[in-house]
């Protein structure tokens, strides 16, 4: 199989696993990168506006130039690609958290508390009634005051004799003297305004204070995630805003000439399947995807994006090999950038890469075809974003593969699973390097390690963040 361009990560090997035919092609070893990258919008170059059609051509062979000099340094100096459980941990450990930030308790959702979370007052700040009825004294028959009652936030109502009632509404303060609340529907008011009830029990549907919490007491560690529920108890406890970490601003650039953004594919160009997926992807990890670029194969271009890149993590389509229009690894040395990982044993998604920018911010190069770019995605990108928002490392869900795995005899295979939630993941079909097919079925990917896996063995899964609402 010849490359159209670039490194193709579709070689004959990952086409049999993906469609369940693996005895058709023996492995080869050969990894053929990405192929498939993103249309270009017209992006404004940054020559100068009178540029002469001969300074375009010196542009043009000046880029030429450069790709020819970064393929030939990249064959004399190769790298070895890390296995795939080494570079999610160095991805882990390779961002410290952003600097907290005070945000209001309905902005603060989604994002991950800086601080622990401690009661600021009792919670009831005092004793509450549990129901609507009446607020008694002591054993019955009781005389009911006249009047509407005690309402939900009345100041301190009259002291409660013995023998005395009042009516209460649920949430209202129950006045001193009382032992319990009589609800509605068991109580009964006879015309001489006595009230009756049966077996009434000292202390029966007070809501005494401190009943949850106690001022001081520790609610939830730093780490955990601000839901609704975490910003409502936040709110009862007598927070108006929570320190919390920023989502990481991320920003995707979209590489290569072939790709479509809209329409049928033609003329030997296809659609872009990441363009719309991976913005939606990032904000449900937790990140700030706030713009994706889409930068053709202009090696000017993606240097003058990265270097001038005001995000904490550039997500980079494509270009992550060493074909003649592949630009990152070129691109990352211009800039003196620290490459982390620079290749990894998994598939689909080995020439997968992360790198430390020189302002300290981080750029994941995935590859450009979809699911091979997701194998990158929650490789490297996930876990990092994780370091950068302060949540702690995803915790370990394991499950019984339902049917035998064939794996690479050197590199860990990523494979979309059907996840039922009790244990048991479903290896699914159309999971080669370009498929989305099972992905858009799937709730997790399993971790297939080298060599394979028989049905009833455990399998890490990396579930799907919107299957999972993290």
């Amino acid at each position: 199989m010849t490359p159209r361009r670039g490194a193709v990560e579709r070689d004959e090997f990952d086409e049999a696993l993906s469609l369940g035919n693996a005895h058709l092609a023996a492995p080869r070893g050969e990894e053929y990168g990405d192929a498939f990258t993103l249309d270009r919008e017209e992006p404004e170059p940054f020559t100068a506006p009178h540029q002469t059609h001969q300074t375009h051509q010196t542009h043009q062979a000046h880029q030429a130039h450069q790709a020819h000099q970064a393929h030939q340094a990249h064959q004399a100096h190769p790298h070895a690609a890390t296995p795939w459980p080494e570079a999610h941990r160095l991805a882990t450990r390779a961002a410290r958290p952003l600097t907290p930030v005070p945000r209001a308790l309905a902005q603060a959702v989604g994002h991950v508390l800086a601080a622990p979370l401690q009661s600021l007052a009792d919670l009831p700040p005092f004793d509450t009634s549990a129901m609507d009825g009446y607020a008694v004294a002591g054993p019955g028959p009781w005389q009911l005051a006249e009047g509407q009652g005690i309402l939900a936030g009345a100041a301190d109502a009259a002291t409660l004799e013995d023998g005395g009632a009042v009516r209460i509404a649920t949430g209202a303060r129950v006045p001193a003297g009382a032992t319990a609340v009589v609800r509605s529907e068991h109580a009964a008011v006879r015309a001489d305004g006595t009230l009756h009830a049966r077996d009434v029990r000292t202390g029966q549907d007070i809501r005494p204070r401190g009943q949850e919490c106690r001022s001081g007491t520790p609610l939830l560690a730093a780490g955990a995630e601000v839901t609704p529920a975490v910003a409502g108890l936040a709110a009862a406890a007598g927070y108006d805003e929570l320190s919390v970490y920023p989502r990481p601003r991320v920003e995707v650039l979209v590489l290569g000439e072939e790709l479509l953004h809209r329409g049928l594919p033609s003329g030997g160009r296809i659609r872009d399947a990441l363009g719309p997926m991976l913005a939606p992807w990032l904000h449900a990890l937790g990140a700030d995807a706030f713009v994706t670029r889409r930068l053709g194969d202009d090696a000017e271009l993606l240097y003058e994006a990265v270097a001038t890149s005001t995000a904490q993590l550039v997500v980079t389509t494509g270009g992550t090999a060493d074909g003649p229009v592949d630009h990152v690894h070129g691109t990352l040395r211009r800039l003196h950038a620290d490459l982390l990982v620079d290749g990894v044993q998994v598939r689909p998604g080995h020439p997968m890469l992360l790198a430390r920018l020189p302002n300290g911010a981080h750029l994941a190069g995935l590859p450009g075809n979809p699911l091979a770019a997701v194998t990158g995605l929650v490789t490297l990108a996930e876990p990092l974003l994780r370091a950068l928002r302060g949540a702690p490392p995803r915790a370990e869900t394991r499950a019984a593969l339902t049917e035998d795995v064939t794996g690479h005899p050197r590199d860990t295979r990523v494979v979309p699973v059907a996840y039922d939630g009790a244990g048991r993941a479903r290896p699914l079909h159309f999971t080669g390097p370009a498929m989305l097919r099972g992905l858009a079925s799937a709730q997790a990917l399993a971790v297939v390690p080298p060599g394979g896996a028989r049905a009833g063995q455990d399998a890490l899964l990396l579930p799907l963040p919107w299957r999972t609402g993290e």
